[in-house]
């Protein structure tokens, strides 16, 4: 468990973090997403990217088996994001990361590292996700291949 005292990945004031127990909120939409055709991205409330589907993995080349859960702030480095341009990019300027520490909507054209090396351009839109009673959950991405960016 993280302390109380702690900032998470995204640089909010840490909850104790369950670490083997997910609401079922979570454990439904990590569901779901495996039978979207689209590439998700799920992140919980304390930012760590909980779950990728297969049309995720195909893009960046790694299956989530592989990698497991990771905070967001390494999502930058791990699959060498860049911003629509291909200059560097800061972890708290991701959709995701913004959709959990601002807990609005963000979208964003950004560069991936594909399978083969090469940058692949894409359209990025985050969303909060709540639970009964307001309860923050985490936060979903959906990514597309983007040719215009």
């Amino acid at each position: 468990m993280t302390p109380s005292n702690t900032t998470n990945t995204v640089g909010e004031p840490s909850t104790p973090r369950q670490s083997t127990q997910q609401a079922i909120e979570l454990i439904l939409l990590r569901q779901w997403a495996s039978y979207i055709k689209t590439p998700i991205w799920i992140t919980s409330a304390d930012g760590y990217l909980l779950f990728f589907n297969e049309p995720a993995e195909q893009i960046i080349g790694i299956r989530f088996g592989e990698s497991g859960p990771m905070p967001v702030n390494e999502l930058v480095s791990r699959f060498e994001i860049r911003d629509e341009y291909g200059a560097p990019i800061e972890a708290q300027a991701l959709p995701l990361a913004v959709a959990v520490a601002q807990r609005k909507p963000a979208h964003s054209r950004l560069r991936v590292r594909a399978v083969g090396g090469e940058y692949v351009p894409i359209a990025v839109t985050a969303f909060p996700i709540e639970g009964q009673g307001g309860r923050f959950l985490g936060a979903v991405a959906m990514f597309w291949e983007d040719r215009k960016a």
